[in-house]
C-alpha cells in the first residue's frame, strides 16, 4: 500500500514500546532518519526484515497521523539535507499520505460507504464459515506463514513495514477470500498509525477499486526476496489470473470545503483534537479567548481501537495539553465528544464566545462526530470554524484522480511553501 510510513524503534523490544507520544520524541525520531532519507532510504525501503529490524525506514507514521509531525516540516527537512532527486522516493512517500488525504476529502461518501460496510460484515461475520474465516485469520491461524507472523506482530506491536501492509491484504482478499472491508478495519483497530484515509484507500488500492481494475497481487518470489528468505509461501498464494475486485457503487467528487474568514468581532475559543497535534505552528488563528481539548480516545465510535491505540493517543492528547497552554498562555479545558454537544455548548457559554475554531478535521471519526454535532452548535448560535493549513490548501486540489496529478505538482508545492 503506498500509504503510511514503515515505522519501527531502533532496538529489538515490541515497537509499541519504541514510540514515544510527544512532538520532543517525534523531532528526534525525525532528525535521525533525515541522513538516510536519500539514497539510503530508495534502495532497502522495501525489505521486511522482521521485527526490531527495520531500520532502513522512517519510524514517522505515527507522529504524522496525529501531527505532533507535521508533512511540511518533514519535507523541509529533508531537502534541508538532500537533494529532491536523491530523496524523491522518501518525499513520493510523504505526498502519497497527502494525496490520500486530498482525495478522500474529494469524495467522502467512501468513508462512509466503508463505516455501513464494516457494520453490516460483522453482523455476517458473528456466525458462520465466515466467522471461522476471520477468527482465523486475525489470530494468525490460517497456515501461511508469512501472513501468521505479521498477525501476530500487528497485534503485539501495533506496526507492520509497508510491504508487509500491501502483502497483507493482498493475501487477506484474494488468497482468503475475505472482504477488504473488514481486513481495513482490522488493521485501524491496531496500527497506531491508523489512519482513515491511508488505510481504507490504500486496502481499496490493494484491491483494485482506486485504480478501477488494476489490483496487487502478493507473489511468493518478491515476499521471499524482500524478507531475505524468512518466507516463501510458494503455491498458496492467488495466482496472476486472480481478478480485481468490483463494485457497484460510484463516488462523485465534492468541491472542498473553503475555510470561510472569523470574523473580526468574533469571540473565539480553540478546539483542539487528536488530528492536529501541533497547534503552535498554525498561522493566521483569530484572536482567543479560551481553549479546550477534545477527548482523543473516546472518539471512534465505529472502531473498536486496541488498547495500545488509546495509550499512544491519550498520551499524544496530554503532550499537546502541555505545549498548548504554555504557547497560548491559557489552560485548556478537557472536553468528551462522546454523545452530545452539549460539552462543547457549555464551554462556550462558560468563556463567553460566540466561535468554535478548530485546525481542520479531515475525513475520519472525528469529523464524524463533529458533523452530528453541527445543528445542536448551531441552534446554540455557535459557529464551528476549521482553520486548514497552507499545505493541505495547496496539496488537496491536486487529489483529484490518480497519483500522477499530485506528483507532477510536488516541485510546484515544494516551491510555493518555501520547503527546499
Amino acid at each position: 500500500m503506498q500509504t503510511t510510513f514503515d515505522l519501527t524503534p531502533d532496538h529489538d523490544t515490541a515497537p509499541a514500546a519504541g514510540f514515544v507520544p510527544t512532538r520532543a520524541h517525534a523531532r528526534a525520531t525525525l532528525e535521525a532518519f533525515v541522513p538516510q532519507a536519500g539514497k539510503a532510504y530508495a534502495g532497502r525501503r522495501n525489505f521486511d526484515l522482521g521485527p526490531g529490524r527495520h531500520q532502513h525506514v522512517s519510524c514517522l507514521s505515527p507522529y504524522l497521523r496525529l501531527r505532533l509531525l507535521t508533512e511540511a516540516e518533514v519535507v523541509k527537512a529533508t531537502l534541508g539535507a538532500h537533494s529532491f532527486s536523491t530523496s524523491e522516493k522518501f518525499v513520493q512517500e510523504v505526498f502519497w499520505r497527502t494525496y490520500f488525504k486530498g482525495w478522500l476529502e474529494h469524495r467522502p461518501a467512501v468513508w462512509t460507504s466503508y463505516i455501513e460496510d464494516v457494520a453490516r460484515l460483522r453482523d455476517d461475520a458473528s456466525q458462520g464459515g465466515l466467522k471461522k474465516a476471520v477468527e482465523e485469520a486475525t489470530t494468525g491461524r490460517t497456515g501461511i506463514d508469512c501472513f501468521d507472523a505479521w498477525t501476530r506482530e500487528l497485534t503485539q506491536t501495533g506496526y507492520l513495514h509497508n510491504h508487509a501492509r500491501m502483502w497483507y491484504a493482498s493475501i487477506w482478499i484474494f488468497t482468503l477470500n475475505l472482504p477488504w472491508q473488514l481486513g481495513a478495519d482490522f488493521f485501524l483497530t491496531h496500527l497506531l498509525d491508523g489512519d482513515p484515509a491511508s488505510n481504507t484507500l490504500s486496502w481499496r488500492w490493494v484491491g483494485g477499486l482506486h485504480t478501477k481494475g488494476k489490483h496487487y497481487l502478493a507473489r511468493a518470489s518478491n515476499i521471499n526476496k524482500f524478507t531475505e528468505g524468512r518466507f516463501n509461501p510458494g503455491y498458496r498464494l492467488a495466482n496472476s489470473e486472480t481478478p480485481s475486485l468490483d463494485e457497484d457503487e460510484s463516488f462523485d467528487i465534492t468541491p472542498l470545503e473553503m475555510p470561510r474568514p472569523v470574523p473580526a468581532s468574533a469571540d473565539c475559543g480553540l478546539l483542539l483534537t487528536m488530528e492536529d497535534c501541533y497547534p503552535e505552528s498554525l498561522t493566521g488563528l483569530p484572536a482567543l479567548k479560551t481553549l479546550a481539548l477534545a477527548d482523543a480516545v473516546g472518539t471512534d465510535r465505529n472502531i473498536q481501537l486496541d488498547d495500545k491505540v488509546k495509550t499512544f493517543r491519550a498520551g499524544a492528547l496530554d503532550d499537546l495539553a502541555e505545549r498548548a497552554e504554555s504557547h497560548f498562555e491559557k489552560p485548556a479545558q478537557r472536553l468528551s465528544l462522546e454523545g452530545s454537544a452539549q460539552p462543547l455548548i457549555d464551554w462556550a457559554k462558560q468563556n463567553n464566545i460566540d466561535t468554535i475554531v478548530t485546525p481542520f478535521v479531515p475525513q475520519g471519526p472525528v469529523l464524524d462526530r463533529l458533523d452530528g454535532m453541527r445543528q445542536s452548535l448551531r441552534e446554540a448560535g455557535l459557529t464551528l470554524a476549521m482553520h486548514k493549513r497552507d499545505y493541505d490548501q495547496l496539496s488537496w486540489p491536486h487529489a483529484k484522480k490518480g497519483f500522477f496529478g499530485m506528483k507532477k505538482k510536488i516541485p510546484d508545492i515544494v516551491r510555493d511553501l518555501s520547503l527546499a
